[in-house]
């Protein structure tokens, strides 16, 4: 085995220590509401990368076998500049950009970080060794439940990764996995790992184009599909994919017959009866070093980056993470989970594959049309232990609440709001390390019996004691009717560069809007902080990346000389050492007069002003004054995910409280509906009272056709707002805010004076 040299970050230079050292028992406290991901980053580096991370013949390096334990020295990563580096020592950086190469671990001295390092092998085997005979995996097809244990699923694996090679996998090529969530999804993955390949997710909403992009990138020899309208989409361009030998549809009937297109019984058939010596050997050479899956970011800013993820890094990650929210091994209890959100997304695999694995847990596959409707029915016939939303699907349950709340009689509309207030109040008071710490008032007790348990059990979260929220930011609003349901949300904060998360809140560490603490063993700084402490958060653990695939030059742009990933948010610690982001430095709008404006805050406090926005997005970037694009809360199309023109329940209530009768986003828009107007202006001019200068106030606003979506490409996969795309489809309505300066005096914008 080739040596790895093992670093920790450098100590002079005033980095900030972790608030919680890696042999800290305790864990530390995190918020992903904003898992911001490289796909979406852009920010400047304090200095050029070329070698400035590599060690020098000057300097003492300690070299240890990638899979040794602890103990290891720290090494220096300084260098005289004017050395140069031998290609060896290039080949054993802390980052890579080529698929076949290794780099340094940043193994720590103590605690979690001075674990031994793991192939995915080697943890899936443990695994196994320790839970067997426990549910792995589970779903249902029509009535009929079925399930693998843990001895079956990794006997699966182990035959798909024959079929695979049987195929002609390659060494460091990748196998694209494209359909939604399944037991052939998890088997394809992780045989494609065990074959030496690379687990490729391509997202279900990809066109064929950009489907084409994501395998050619990586090389794929073979690409997993789940059904025929998939399948089509790879038909397309295949005559453009030189490197792909076959594919396989692992739902559905075949349509029809093609050479090298199989369906999933075939394909496993391929390897059943493959010896299994040259499938060991490879496995044997595996190194934790090294590249095992990519993650493609959304491509919002130009081309996806295929972020290299090695085997070290998903397993320390599930390690770390597994201890950070106090997850049980299947022998004491076992954790279960529902897999639903798309595991093209690191934060899906971590949760739904990973972390599970870590401690024996149980995954639960939800329909396909989960986002459609259907999660709810699969909560609660499953009764998750933990359970991880995107912020959509925590506003879209909130909706759902409302409007039933909105039909009940006016004696539970009454106890409803009483157990709100005494939820709300319990747990900002709990969440407060400087209150007077006594017994839980007696009307809490009341108020879980009347109704908190019987909303969670209504949700299908009665069992699950660890709610998250991360991908994307979640509004105060959302965090807080949660929080006086007594479910607190736990924000989780990081990126696919970081495998996932970085920050998760618990349960006796936890503020509201807060990313809480570094999980253990990683650490955190602020990177050029402003007078108020606002600087970039940069990361540093073995939980960051190996870098981009084939793209150096964004490699160096995310990592800066030291090893520190730069993750382009903006944020700050308060005195209790909670990390809070405060705008994205790429986010923000530069005005005219050049003043800097996070577009997020607002954003927020317009869509918490009037409910009935959706979506809203500021405009403002090089121009006199800002202005706002909206979008009004409506029905979801249930086979296309498109939006509709019928406003949701909840809108056509809070139409009726406005003194309209609308029923019909296209009954709003263009002005057409004054009491709606009005309303939305009067709620613009709140937050325009509460703005800090003249410069942040909102001066103009329009109320789109359609909602944002997914299909209609204003959205990521996750419900990330696409900033870029959006400014590209709607350049003529914001085009036209700034034809003629509208000015706080103006009849059709009557801002009050500042």
């Amino acid at each position: 085995m080739s040596e790895a040299v093992v670093m920790e970050p450098p100590r002079p230079g005033g980095f900030l220590e972790s608030s919680c050292s890696a042999g800290d028992s305790a864990p530390s406290l995190v918020d992903t509401a904003n898992e911001s991901s490289e796909e979406e980053y852009t920010g400047e580096r304090e200095e050029e990368i070329c070698a400035h991370s590599e060690v020098t013949s000057s300097t003492k390096t300690t070299e240890v076998p990638a899979e040794q334990t602890s103990n290891t020295q720290t090494v220096s990563a300084q260098r005289p500049d004017s050395l140069s580096l031998p290609a060896a020592a290039a080949e054993r950086s802390m980052w890579t950009s080529q698929f076949d190469a290794e780099v340094k671990l940043r193994i720590g001295e103590s605690g979690l970080a001075a674990e031994t390092p793991l192939t995915v092998n080697q943890m899936l085997t443990s695994a196994v060794e320790r839970f067997g005979d426990f549910t792995a995996l589970s779903w249902k097809e029509g009535e009929q439940q079925k399930s693998l244990n843990y001895r079956e699923y990794y006997q699966s694996c182990r035959i798909a990764a024959k079929s695979f090679l049987k195929l002609g996998l390659q060494r460091y090529h990748g196998v694209g996995i494209l359909g939604f969530n399944s037991a052939e999804w998890f088997i394809s993955d992780i045989g494609a790992i065990l074959a030496g390949g690379f687990a490729v997710g391509i997202y279900t909403t990809n066109s064929p184009d950009a489907c084409q992009y994501v395998a050619e990138n990586s090389r794929a020899n073979i690409i997993v599909v789940e059904n025929h309208k998939q399948l089509q989409k790879i038909l397309q361009v295949e005559d453009k994919l030189p490197h792909l030998k076959a594919i396989v549809q692992y739902k559905d009937a075949l349509k029809e017959k093609r050479p090298n297109l199989y369906s999933w019984a075939e394909f496993m058939e391929l390897g059943r009866d493959e010896p299994d010596a040259p499938l060991d050997e490879i496995i044997a050479s595996q190194k934790p070093n090294q590249c095992c899956t990519l993650i493609y970011t959304s491509g919002t800013t130009g081309h996806p980056k295929g972020v290299m993820l090695s085997h070290d890094n998903l397993t320390w990650t599930a390690l770390s993470t597994s201890h950070h929210v106090r997850l049980t091994e299947a022998t004491q209890a076992q954790e279960v989970v529902v897999s639903y959100l798309p595991l093209s997304h690191i934060a899906a695999q971590m949760v739904d594959i990973w972390v599970t694995m870590r401690v024996g847990g149980a995954t639960h596959f939800a329909q396909p049309d989960a986002l459609k409707g259907s999660l709810v029915n699969t909560l609660k016939e499953v009764r998750p232990t933990a359970f991880m939303g995107v912020p959509r699907v925590w506003e879209k349950m909130q909706e759902k609440m409302r409007s039933v709340g909105a039909k009940s009689s006016t004696v539970r509309r009454k106890v409803a709001a009483w157990a709100k207030d005494v939820g709300l109040q319990r747990n900002l008071n709990k969440m407060n390390p400087s209150g007077a710490v006594g017994r839980t008032p007696f009307t809490y007790h009341i108020a879980k019996k009347l109704v908190f348990k019987k909303v969670r059990k209504a949700l299908g979260l009665d069992r699950c004691t660890k709610c998250y929220t991360g991908a994307a930011p979640i509004t105060k609003d959302t965090l807080e009717f949660f929080l006086s349901l007594d479910i607190p949300l736990y924000e989780l904060y990081g990126m696919s560069e970081s495998t996932g998360p970085h920050t998760i809140s618990r349960s006796d560490a936890f503020k509201i809007t807060s990313c809480g603490k570094e999980l253990p063993g990683c650490k955190t700084k602020l990177h050029n902080p402003d007078e108020e402490g606002n600087g970039e958060i940069c990361f540093w653990g073995r939980h960051v990346f190996m870098g981009y695939l084939n793209m150096p030059d964004k490699t160096e742009e995310a990592l800066d000389s030291d090893g520190w990933l730069h993750s382009g948010d903006l944020g700050k610690h308060d005195q209790n050492g909670f990390l809070f982001i405060t705008g994205r430095i790429k986010e923000l709008i530069i005005t005219a007069g050049g003043e800097n404006i996070p577009p997020v805050p607002i954003e927020d406090a317009v869509k918490e002003a009037v409910p009935l926005i959706s979506n809203a997005m500021l405009i403002g970037d090089k121009r006199k004054f800002l202005s706002m694009l909206l979008t009004i809360k409506c029905q979801v199309n249930a086979e296309s995910a498109g939006p509709e023109d019928e406003l949701t329940p909840e809108a056509i209530e809070l139409c009726s409280k406005m003194g309209s009768n609308a029923t019909r986003v296209s009954e709003i828009t263009g002005g057409k509906d004054r009491e709606i107007h009005a309303a939305i202006q009067e709620g613009i001019n709140r937050v325009n009272e509460e703005a800090t200068s003249n410069a942040q106030r909102i001066q103009k606003w329009i109320i789109l056709d359609r909602d944002f979506s997914i299909v209609g490409g204003e959205l990521g996969p996750t419900m990330k707002l696409k900033r870029p795309v959006v400014v590209k489809m709607y350049k003529e309505q914001i085009e036209n805010f700034y034809k003629e300066l509208a000015t706080p005096t103006t009849p059709d914008n009557p801002l009050p004076p500042k």
